[in-house]
């Protein structure tokens, strides 16, 4: 049963990298007259503060040695830090050798994570290993019946608040929460150092997959109100949704949040100035062009039903033209790089609409790593990083295409790597003008495209529909004719897709018969 007493803190051990509110905490430690063992940088920060410290070393009866790789690790350390307060055994070994308790060890961790992340070689990154941290740490919360452990600073009120009021004791639902956080924070510690030594063997699938974040909320539900969901950072950094400041607007929800990441990771994919509206996952209109708000309208109306109550993407910052055009109807979420001042006041007039700001974009041609969850495990493979240019396209037609074709084809291609699959995005003058989206049949998702595209130019006061004049893309190859001819009925003058069918001949046969041009990528852009 786990214990339920309060823990007197007669004892402490810091050792922080972190140096932040160090000073507060030892001088609270201090005034419940807890002694404060301490090393290094640590021992150095509290004693120019006037906060008494006593050195690691002295309190051992052995110095620092090997660089101070051992300072620690010594039995006075780690048996005052096991050792349990109700075991007559372990009390009788303390006394036998001069082994005092220690209550609370507050530490945190070389900056390994840091150190990979700033380019360091290959030793530096070593050395940033932390070994006797770790090793306190797991003790510390092995022993948390009668130790406390902390490790981030964010828990420092915590416990200040914890001593005060509990006559300087911690209590134990406190000791079992900083255990648990103590073991999550080596579990990640040792998952970072894990996939770094991965990555220097070229490893690109270890043995065992360590993954691990840290909570940055917990949502009000998951994509179901009865199912529970939180947010967690963790990875490589990457500008995004997760680490986006989010300016004003309600609460967040799961749904927002993925939306938000794939509008926002579909507008990196342009050097253009670009805007992306996306309805459950999905875009429902993207368009690029220099005057964002017209690129916003050209966007919109591809699918102006859909556009309602959608996620809204920028790669450009926001101004108020732009924010006037979004508040014409009702948007939940907006993201982009940054925001003017003017833009920030429209948005505020909208209390409901989340406005969530990056400071930079992605680079859409860093891979990364994606899991995806099976029964019983994962799995893991890179982001989607595929990038096709013109002199990647083989013209495979009588017709070759014209340079606002070729221009098209490429801006549709791209969009419908974003699109759950099987999909068709028709598209004309950098802008989608039909995208059919997450079909069993690629003949089924060619005709909702062009359905919708009907649908949009009723809409928009046109007698023709939108994919008159149009190119099409598919995400993967035809396997058949029908779909290529679907588009071709639809108005699209030209075709690019990945190839690689055993019917190619008769697919790229009926263009020919059709007269229009096409072209094969090599790459496919499944989206599952």
């Amino acid at each position: 049963m786990p214990s339920n007493h309060d823990t007197p803190i007669t004892r402490a051990i810091i050792s922080v990298s972190d140096k932040s509110r160090l000073t507060e905490l030892g001088q609270a430690l201090a005034g419940h007259g807890v002694e404060i063992l301490s090393t290094g940088g640590s021992a150095k920060a509290l004693a120019e503060a006037g906060i008494p410290v006593t050195e690691v070393a002295d309190h051992t009866g052995f110095p620092e040695i090997m660089d101070g790789r051992v300072k620690t690790l010594h039995p006075k350390i780690h048996g005052g830090i096991l050792a349990r307060r109700d075991h007559p055994e372990d009390q009788a070994a303390m006394a036998e050798h001069g082994i005092g308790p220690i209550d609370l060890i507050v530490i945190n961790l070389y900056p390994f994570e840091a150190t990979v992340a700033s380019g360091a070689d290959y030793d530096d990154c070593v050395e940033n290993i932390d070994i006797g941290g770790p090793a306190m740490i797991r003790a510390a919360a092995k022993n948390h019946a009668h130790v406390a452990v902390v490790t981030d600073p964010e828990d420092y009120d915590d416990v200040i608040a914890a001593l005060g009021a509990n006559n300087g004791a911690l209590p134990a639902d406190l000791r079992r929460g900083l255990a648990a956080k103590a073991y999550a924070r080596t579990a990640a510690y040792d998952g970072a150092i894990t996939a770094w030594l991965s990555g220097e063997l070229g490893d690109s699938f270890p043995e065992t997959h360590v993954t691990a974040g840290r909570r940055a909320s917990v949502l009000r539900y998951g994509e179901n109100p009865h199912q529970e969901a939180a947010l967690y950072i963790g990875g490589a950094a990457r500008p995004g949704v997760a680490q986006a400041e989010q300016v004003q607007g309600k609460e967040l929800s799961y749904n927002n949040l993925g939306d938000a990441d794939a509008a926002f990771e579909l507008v990196a994919e342009f050097d253009e100035p670009s805007i992306a509206i996306i309805k459950h996952a999905n875009p429902c209109g993207v368009a690029t062009g220099a005057d964002l708000v017209a690129t916003y309208r050209a966007a919109r109306k591809c699918d102006p039903v859909s556009a309602f109550g959608g996620i809204v993407a920028a790669n450009r910052p926001l101004d108020g033209a732009l924010a006037e055009a979004i508040t014409e109807i009702f948007t939940e979420v907006v993201i982009a790089p940054d925001a003017d001042a003017d833009a920030r006041a429209m948005f505020a007039g909208k209390e409901n609409l989340r406005l969530l700001l990056t400071g930079e974009m992605p680079d859409p041609r860093v891979a990364g790593r994606l899991l995806k969850p099976l029964a019983g495990g994962f799995l893991v493979q890179d982001r989607d990083a595929g990038h096709i240019t013109r002199d990647d396209l083989k013209i495979v037609t009588q017709r070759q295409p014209s340079d606002q074709e070729i221009a098209d084809m490429l801006f549709a291609f791209t969009v419908g790597k974003h699109v759950k699959s099987n999909t068709i995005v028709y598209a004309k003058g950098g802008a989608t003008v039909g995208i059919g989206a997450g079909q069993m049949s690629r003949v089924d998702a060619a005709r909702i495209a062009a359905h919708k595209s009907g649908e949009a130019a009723e809409a928009a006061g046109e007698s023709e529909r939108l994919t008159t004049g149009s190119v099409a893309a598919s995400d993967a190859f035809f396997p058949f004719p029908d779909g290529l001819l679907t588009t071709v009925e639809a108005g699209a003058t030209a075709v690019i897709q990945p190839g690689g069918s055993v019917r190619d001949d008769e697919v790229i046969a009926a263009a020919d018969e059709a007269g229009i041009a096409m072209v094969f990528t090599g790459m496919r852009h499944f989206r599952h």
